[in-house]
């Protein structure tokens, strides 16, 4: 019996479909290829995959059907794959079960990493929304510590950063994290978020290079990547 992890690769374009069976080959892992939405929801019902590489633009049903779908009766991991960067077609399809996201074009060996992370998570090797080594959370406190010490945050800044390093890997949108930083719903600039973010990254600078994981997404926002656990 095959027990190497199995990913669903979704994908109307058959070239990129083969360069994504080749690199998961390569990382020693099964694939399987459907080339439309409606076929990718009949095989995770048939034989499931420990992950699946969702396009957004598909034939039959769009990714986003696809997430809808699939999410009724499974939790497996979705990295959705899209050309577009219009912002509400991101934010739907995180809002429907996708796990993460990766604009084309895009960088084999990036999504590589990031499916290996997200196999780990799956299988329990990662700890699902926890936090990185040498940071830690309290809300009852309001706090977050570094190697036991509290940052300096302001209230603002500590909601967007325990909502970032409680769900590591996720990508939130600058409208995502307004709504999080400023709970009166006041109208202001979505890019008050930068600034918050800015100011966050340069307290966590003062910790180490190595405390810093936040990255910006382009055109979308930002997303917690926490370190690799030493000696990994």
């Amino acid at each position: 019996m095959d027990n190497r992890p199995h990913i669903l690769i979704v994908e109307d374009d058959p070239k990129i479909a083969a360069l994504l069976a080749d690199y998961f080959a390569a990382a020693d892992w099964r694939s399987s290829h459907v080339d439309d939405g409606l076929a990718a929801v009949a095989a995770m019902r048939d034989g499931g995959a420990d992950l699946m590489v969702l396009d957004l633009m598909l034939p039959g049903l769009d990714g986003i059907g696809v997430c809808r779908a699939v999410r009724q009766f499974s939790p497996v991991p979705i990295i959705m794959l899209t050309a577009r960067v219009d912002e509400v077609d991101r934010l739907l399809g995180l809002d429907t079960g996708a796990d993460d996201y990766v604009c084309k074009p895009f960088s084999p060996r990036e999504l590589v990493a990031r499916v290996r992370v997200h196999l780990r998570r799956a299988a329990g090797v990662l700890p699902t929304a926890a936090p990185s080594p040498g940071l830690l959370v309290d809300r009852a406190r309001m706090q977050v510590l570094h190697l036991g010490a509290a940052l300096p945050l302001t209230p603002v800044e500590f909601r967007l950063l325990a909502e970032l390093v409680g769900h590591p890997q996720r990508v939130f949108s600058r409208q995502q994290l307004l709504d999080i930083a400023h709970e009166d719903q006041r109208s202001i600039n979505d890019r008050t978020v930068d600034s918050h973010i800015k100011n966050i990254r340069r307290k966590l600078s003062g910790c180490g290079p190595q405390a810093d994981c936040l990255q910006s997404v382009y055109g979308v926002g930002y997303r917690y990547e926490p370190p690799a656990p030493a000696g990994t």
